[in-house]
């Protein structure tokens, strides 16, 4: 099941019929719009909101029909120190991305952003790691933000350079109990995706479900 996040509460994608109740409602996809959707994440009831269709591509074309998509992608990446490079913006970590350029191929756009956003160098990309989804507002309007990821290596020991036009405050590396301890100020995607990481659940090709 994919999760969307609207901060740090998630809409779940099923194919699964799921008991409603006031803490997790259930939103059948084809009687649903923005405001039904943003009006169960935003409420103070709600733990997660549940949103159900039977055929999966239906469910996510409902959920595009709805919110405007915006495509990004990042990395997560390894020095030879098994050190990870996170960044610090808008007062929590998270790791480098951004929007992607007309024509551009996916994993040139993610490289191309860690370095603009920490100019770490000498980045290869060797697997691909869970896309992941939330809903930001933007302009007045509810976007669906998708991103996708790359774990990737460096062996760059240059000094770091964060982005701060991009309010990027930090470019740092940490280990994994530095990122543990990290996670108790660090988005509900990202957690996931160091998650999914540290728990070995991807192969050699990724994967693209979280």
């Amino acid at each position: 099941m994919y999760k969307v996040f609207l901060n740090h509460k998630p809409l779940i994608l099923t194919t699964s019929i799921v008991k409603n109740t006031d803490i997790t409602p259930l939103i059948h996809s084809k009687f649903s719009d923005s405001s039904i959707i943003i009006k169960a994440l935003k409420s103070k009831k709600t733990k997660c909101v549940y949103y159900y269709n039977s055929d999966s591509e239906k469910l996510m074309k409902h959920l595009q029909n709805h919110f405007p998509i915006i495509e990004a992608a990042g990395g997560m990446v390894k020095n030879n120190k098994d050190q990870f490079l996170l960044i610090y913006r808008n007062g929590k970590w998270d790791l480098p991305k951004g929007h992607l350029t007309k024509k551009e191929m996916i994993v040139d756009g993610a490289i191309r952003e860690v370095i603009e956003e920490t100019g770490a160098l000498d980045l290869v990309s060797r697997s691909i790691l869970p896309t992941t989804y939330h809903i930001y507002k933007k302009n007045g309007q509810y976007m669906l933000k998708k991103t996708y990821w790359f774990l990737m290596d460096t062996f760059y020991k240059g000094n770091l350079k964060p982005q701060i036009q991009e309010n990027i405050e930090k470019a740092v590396w940490k280990n994994k109990d530095e990122i543990k301890n990290a996670m108790k100020n660090m988005y509900s995607n990202i957690m996931l995706l160091f998650n999914f990481y540290f728990d070995e659940k991807f192969t050699a090709d990724g994967t693209k479900d979280l």
